[in-house]
């Protein structure tokens, strides 16, 4: 995947966590960030990769937006890999 579509996937992302009563104020509480700030920085993709690395936490989030999204269920993984410091190895 090409950081363009990553970056496409990754707003649409957001936009499906920014829909969700519940999971918005989670990711808001887990990231820190404010809505302004989310205004801000949407196109920036630094915080596109952060909210892909926040929609990998749980399996559930992934194929609730994959599914709403038509997506298949390893877009969000080879999506967050296109984008700066997907590259990176974890260990956790």
């Amino acid at each position: 995947m090409k950081q363009e579509q990553a970056e496409t996937l990754a707003v649409q992302a957001l936009g499906w966590i920014a829909g969700s009563d519940d999971l918005m104020p989670v990711f808001m509480g887990a990231t820190g960030i404010s809505i302004d700030d989310i205004r801000a920085r949407a196109s920036e993709p630094e915080f596109l990769a952060s909210v892909l690395d926040f929609l990998l936490m749980d399996d559930a989030w992934i194929t609730g937006f994959c599914d709403t999204a038509g997506q298949p269920y390893d877009a969000v993984m080879r999506a967050r890999a296109a984008l700066p410091g997907g590259q990176q190895m974890h260990w956790t």
